[in-house]
């Protein structure tokens, strides 16, 4: 099997919280605390969970838009974590980002034209102005936009007009993995379908890796080749889409796919109801860090942090999940047993 274009080892980031008279260190926000995942070429792995556990923080380090406290994170066999700043402006080329607001995310005193030319001009694709207005019109052409569209300004589009532009500018750059953050979720439901097929469509034609950062589960489950599922800055669960949404080995994914809507007329799900809040990321929990709202919780999760390991009763090879349970017997393990049959086969 070939190496994977992206993979991310034990990635920590922990921001630190400072106060008193002097200004030092007080404590930290455990934002990302040991995260590991790989992404295949041509594959789409989408990470979810609620909002604050960490999600957007793994893209950004990712990208490397700030340091990180540890691990490593590889891009086609290659470290970039530790890069210094002149070996790692080539890679970013290869890595770009779709933002959450397709509107704060566009300059708007920068007309379209200029907004697509940039990232060719900076990391110099094309060899001529000439070259630079063909490059820019195939843009238009490749995210379904008419060409004469280049000399408008951002206000002028419609949202999901402004999400195909940001599309546009990181392709521009000519990437291999494009990172999602929340890139459908400020769009009309229509509009996201659009947006969504059109990514699916891109990874076809151009081969791209996607890293989709979500917290719709509908969506992720139309797009997606494999699913992470975070919580409190960990990874819990990690599987391929069929088997994750069929029979999810982790409380926390039971209940997150408990609350996800099922499109058919007389199918209803079991909704499971969380207790109490999110824990603080500035002193999460010892052992597993989702006991104090597990329904199984029992002594050991209190205690003793789960590994995220293989899962052998997966209904596919590759699903991992990070949970004590499944060390019990069968008989005396609720997830044990495939939940979720009413879910959607894929």
């Amino acid at each position: 099997m070939s190496s994977p274009l992206l993979d991310v080892q034990d990635l920590k980031k922990h921001f630190p919280i400072r106060g008193g008279f002097f200004g030092g260190v007080t404590g930290h926000v455990y934002a990302v605390d040991g995260v590991s995942f790989h992404i295949n070429k041509g594959e789409t792995l989408s990470l979810v969970g609620e909002s604050g556990c960490g999600k957007s923080t793994v893209g950004k380090a990712v990208l490397q838009l700030f340091g990180i406290t540890d691990g490593q994170v590889v891009l086609d066999g290659k470290r970039i974590d530790d890069m210094p700043a002149n070996s790692l402006r080539p890679m970013r080329r290869r890595m770009q980002v779709v933002f959450q607001d397709p509107f704060s995310s566009l300059n708007p005193r920068m007309r379209v034209r200029d907004i697509l030319a940039e990232p060719i001009r900076n990391f110099g694709l094309a060899r001529n102005g000439a070259e630079l207005t063909a490059k820019v019109a195939k843009l238009m052409d490749t995210v379904r936009l008419p060409r004469d569209a280049v000399n408008r300004w951002p206000h002028e589009f419609s949202g999901g007009q402004r999400q195909r532009i940001g599309i546009a500018r990181a392709l521009a750059a000519e990437p291999d993995l494009i990172i999602c953050d929340e890139a459908v979720s400020a769009l009309d439901v229509s509009v996201k379908a659009q947006i969504v097929n059109l990514l699916q469509d891109l990874q076809g034609e151009l081969g791209l890796a996607l890293l989709f950062i979500s917290h719709d589960l509908a969506i992720v489950e139309h797009m997606t080749h494999r699913v992470a599922v975070m919580y409190l800055g960990k990874i819990v669960e990690v599987a391929p889409k069929r088997s994750l949404f069929a029979a999810p080995k982790h409380p926390y994914t039971e209940a997150l796919l408990s609350a996800v809507p099922v499109p058919m007329p007389g199918k209803q799900r079991e909704r499971i109801l969380l207790k109490g809040d999110v824990p603080s990321p500035i002193n999460p929990p010892t052992g597993c860090r989702f006991h104090t709202r597990c329904p199984y919780a029992f002594d050991r999760c209190r205690t003793e942090e789960p590994p995220l390991r293989p899962i052998p009763t997966a209904l596919e090879a590759g699903h991992t999940a990070a949970c004590h349970l499944h060390d019990l017997p069968a008989d005396r393990n609720p997830l044990a047993v495939a939940k979720g049959q009413a879910l959607l086969a894929v």
